[in-house]
């Protein structure tokens, strides 16, 4: 009698039972698309950086964004490009910004589409740093916490239905929670961006908004990539803060900070497949290196499989266009 060893290549041997067994599945639902606002009427310029991206006017981004909720993708993240930038980024503030106009044309042609605004002041700063800059260089969190408030309330104005705060100040769900709830915006969802570590991925998204530094770098509020209880505790303070939502970020390199977050807490877990992930793709695409269509799949279903809730991906539309065909 042979030795009864089990033959696990029974539940390969076809596509069928390969496909009854897999224990792992995307879906559009899963996804969150990235959408870029600018200025000026019928502008739609794509990012050279992020190819099949696109700076996009207000009308056009409605259009774009009909577009997504045709394909069944239930979500977009709106970042705003201004026209004018000051010390204190004064433009994110404003109820007529261009990410608060987007919101309310999107809102009002689009109200079943859930709407994510991301908040932050890299891009409305002539410094390109979070928030208030002191005089000798560094970033004031607690000077910047009171900005924030202002941002947050023009944001939960225009119509947002989650918010997600973007520059890892220490304090800043808490003071954002505290705005939304004295304002009457108690139904306004926060998405932290909870572990976000400071990463070499985000050069392409840094060259399409032009965000990057004009000095210094983010280590001093963005995590280092070496630290993984950190992570946790940065996640736990966010939850304790108010947060609805936690995100790690990047995705690619921090699927075992991903596993982690969603083994130890019971909030949904987003993550950002960010820019330089994209990019890295769509250039070895083009080149024909890779299979770019393959290697979008497998990328996308280990985020879901590390235990992903929602998948923030510029690759939201052509994985969606994937999974229908």
């Amino acid at each position: 009698m042979p030795f009864p060893y089990t033959r696990l290549r029974r539940l390969r041997n076809s596509s069928k039972i390969r496909d009854l067994v897999q224990e792992t599945r995307l879906t559009p639902n899963d996804f969150m698309a990235p959408l870029f606002v600018v200025s000026g009427q019928n502008v739609r310029k794509e990012i050279s950086s992020l190819p099949g991206q696109f700076h996009e006017s207000v009308e056009n981004i409605v259009e774009h964004a009909k577009k997504i909720r045709d394909l069944g993708i239930p979500s977009v993240l709106l970042f705003g490009l201004p026209d004018d930038k000051d010390p204190v980024g004064s433009s994110a503030m404003k109820d007529d910004g261009v990410i608060q106009r987007a919101t309310e044309q999107i809102k009002k042609e689009i109200p079943e589409l859930l709407l994510t605004t991301d908040l932050c002041f890299c891009e409305y700063t002539s410094h390109g740093h979070c928030g208030i800059v002191t005089e000798d260089g560094k970033l004031d969190n607690d000077a910047s916490l009171k900005i924030v408030v202002e941002q947050t309330l023009s944001h939960a104005r225009a119509g947002a239905d989650i918010i997600a705060p973007s520059g890892m100040l220490d304090g800043c769900i808490a003071s954002m929670r505290q705005g939304l709830d004295e304002n009457n915006f108690e139904d306004v969802t926060l998405m932290a961006y909870a572990a976000k570590f400071a990463s070499s991925y985000y050069g392409p998204f840094r060259e399409a908004v032009n965000s990057a530094p004009e000095f210094g770098d983010r280590k001093t509020y963005q995590m280092n990539p070496a630290n993984r209880r950190e992570a946790l505790r940065e996640v736990e303070e966010d939850i304790n803060e108010g947060a609805d939502i936690v995100m790690v970020k990047p995705a690619l390199s921090f699927l075992d900070i991903i596993r982690e977050v969603k083994d130890s807490f019971l909030h949904p877990v987003a993550c950002y497949n960010v820019s330089g992930e994209y990019a890295m793709v769509k250039a070895a695409g083009l080149k024909g290196w890779i299979d770019e269509e393959k290697v979008m799949m497998e990328m996308l279903l280990s985020m879901k499989r590390a235990g992903s809730d929602i998948i923030i991906t510029y690759f939201a539309e052509d994985a969606s266009r994937s999974l229908y065909s």
